[in-house]
């Protein structure tokens, strides 16, 4: 019954927003404003809050996943972009912030543009389309190139840290994660040959490559901007960068589709996108973290010693 998807789609919404919430809480505590090496992500499991917003996240996966399966995706994604209006009141209500116009603003253009999108995209697509393999295969090849784009500005970053960047990383590594993921689970359904279970090796290094990238700039995206940035990144990047990859590579545009509708979801990636932009620059836990660590990477002023 859809009535169920929607109550698995809304309570894994609630779950990814109070997931994020505590794994943002977790490596802020753990880390402050110090630059996190690599094999500190695996510490952060001694973090009890960090643990469980690690399992809540999952579990609203499990959620999103049922729901996918038992209900229309116009009906299950857009209750996705609840999660963001749960975190920003969760988390301004934990780190006693208050929202500005700015941000509230932002908010409302990050959730009204991603459903708009998905809303269209639905309409522009077309249903259980099978890319050709060649179509994968440059698809594979735009994910290694995107990786390693991201590879190097995660090392450019540590010493010129940016939420922003973080969460746009983020999202997009997601997105192919997304990708990487149906066209594998493609492969399984229709029982290829070769790879592992009719996975190709190149994809599947792709997904967990993409996976292991994007969840470092998710963790680093918790420490320098707060949950609701992160969960707006991910809501909003991740969903418009599938849905282009989709249509421009794997082709899955319909024909004949209406310039209006094209054009509309133009105009609605642009909304969302520049909410998630507004976010990152106006938010006060994004204002408040930049001042804690320009203070931070300022030398101490030497002690005067008395004449």
């Amino acid at each position: 019954m859809i009535i169920w998807a929607v109550v698995a789609a809304l309570l894994g919404a609630v779950c990814l927003a109070v997931g994020s919430e505590r794994q943002s809480s977790g490596v802020r505590k753990y880390a402050g404003v110090t630059v996190l090496r690599p094999l500190d992500y695996f510490k952060l499991v001694r973090q009890g809050r960090w643990l469980v917003g690690g399992l809540l996240l999952l579990l609203g996966i499990a959620l999103n996943v049922y729901a996918l399966a038992t209900a229309p995706l116009t009906v299950v994604q857009p209750i996705g972009a609840v999660a963001v209006v749960i975190t920003t009141v969760l988390h301004a209500r934990i780190a006693a912030l208050k929202l500005n116009r700015s941000t509230i603003i932002a908010i409302a253009c990050c959730v009204g543009g991603s459903a708009g999108f998905v809303a269209l995209a639905i309409v522009a697509t077309r249903e259980n389309h099978r890319p050709l393999m060649d179509q994968e295969n440059l698809t594979n090849w735009i994910a290694i190139a995107v990786i390693f784009v991201f590879a190097i500005t995660a090392a450019i970053l540590r010493s010129h840290p940016s939420a922003f960047l973080y969460i746009m990383g983020a999202g997009v590594l997601f997105a192919f994660v997304a990708v990487s993921t149906r066209l594998a689970i493609l492969h399984v359904l229709d029982r290829d040959a070769g790879g592992f279970m009719g996975i190709p090796w190149l994809q599947l290094a792709v997904l967990v490559t993409a996976a292991l990238l994007g969840s470092y700039f998710v963790q680093r995206a918790h420490q320098h901007g707060p949950p609701d940035l992160v969960v707006a990144g991910l809501t909003v990047v991740d969903p418009l960068v599938a849905v282009v990859i989709g249509i421009f590579v794997l082709g899955e545009l319909q024909d004949g589709v209406s310039l209006f509708v094209l054009a509309g979801m133009v105009v609605a990636a642009a909304v969302a996108s520049g909410g998630v932009l507004v976010l990152a620059r106006d938010h006060p836990d994004v204002i408040k973290r930049k001042v804690e660590w320009d203070q931070a990477a300022q030398p101490e002023s030497p002690k005067q010693t008395a004449p």
